[in-house]
């Protein structure tokens, strides 16, 4: 670690995204990548007890705790069973919305049993552990066709939107699709306006706070760390807004379940996180990250592989 010189980090937390898990046999994704739904669970409780035993200082979810091939029937329990099982933590948990937690309940019924700090139902919030960071989590559903009431403005926004831009029946099928067009499916979404000046406002507070941030998003926000097809819809527009801080250091997201690692041109590193989906059993990816003065050290586990991002 030759930017932490020896010292102590300024705290500790955990990460770990995309268990989704689902009491239902193993499967594949769309591309033929093992999924190991029942396996996820016991990821997390792993994750957990080593967060306990490593004493950070808080958590982090970066979404999709449950997944969408989750029978309708058992979303509600498979929801709290997952919950319970990051409240065995000792510490506060952080959580995200992903489009396969909005798959299984609706925004009213999620938000609540997540501990998500709502406005209107907007996911949306920022925390500061220590004084030299603030932490803002994006809510990346903001603009979606999935999780809002099917005749809310904002899926009827998201629903036009789709159409305008991908051909297909199927809005979750890329095809015909070129480059990082291909980002515009349904199982992504976008950051409204609102956001974006509360956005906005936060990074001018943290500024003057003399604050170092941490952006955290289910969807990722830049083109050379993640997949095209897994990209937030406006992502352009958001990275945009944030480089006009010099403040903004590390952009997390899940998603993108191969992970990912890039520093943008101005500086940003960004790192998506492996899915504890994809683990075999007896395989782990969950991590925890050291925060210092001039950079982070993310230790992870098996899958999820431990990154070092330093910044001036």
């Amino acid at each position: 670690m030759s930017y932490a010189n020896g010292k102590q980090p300024l705290a500790s937390l955990g990460v770990i995204s995309d268990v989704q898990y689902a009491d239902i046999p193993d499967g594949c994704s769309f591309l033929g990548v093992p999924r190991y739904y029942r396996n996820s669970l016991h990821v997390l409780q792993r994750a957990v007890e080593k967060w306990n035993e490593e004493d950070v200082k808080f958590v982090i979810n970066f979404g999709d705790i449950v997944d969408g091939f989750c029978p309708k029937d058992q979303s509600l329990a498979a929801v709290k069973n997952i919950v319970n099982e990051f409240s065995l933590f000792n510490g506060p948990v952080y959580h995200m919305i992903g489009n396969h937690c909005l798959y299984n309940l609706p925004r009213e019924r999620l938000l609540p049993m997540l501990n998500i700090p709502s406005r209107d139902l907007h996911a949306y919030y920022d925390f500061s552990p220590v004084p030299e960071y603030r932490f803002i989590v994006l809510d990346g559903y903001d603009i979606s066709a999935i999780g809002w009431p099917k005749d809310h403005p904002k899926t009827v926004k998201a629903v036009d939107f789709l159409w305008e831009r991908n051909p297909n029946s199927d809005k979750n099928s890329p095809n015909g699709l070129l480059g990082r067009d291909r980002r515009f499916l349904m199982f992504n979404g976008a950051v409204g306006k609102e956001q974006m000046e509360w956005l906005d406002g936060v990074l001018q507070e943290a500024t003057s706070f003399n604050q170092k941030v941490v952006v955290c998003c289910h969807l990722p926000l830049d083109p050379h760390a993640s997949s095209n097809e897994a990209l937030l819809w406006n992502y352009n527009e958001v990275m945009d807004l944030i480089h006009r801080y010099d403040c903004v250091k590390v952009c997390l997201a899940g998603h993108d379940h191969k992970g990912g690692y890039s520093v943008d041109s101005h500086g940003v590193h960004h790192r998506i996180l492996e899915a504890a989906l994809e683990c075999p059993p007896g395989t782990n990816a969950f991590g925890h990250i050291d925060l210092y003065q001039n950079g982070l050290l993310l230790s992870g586990t098996d899958r999820l592989k431990t990154q070092e991002m330093v910044y001036s």
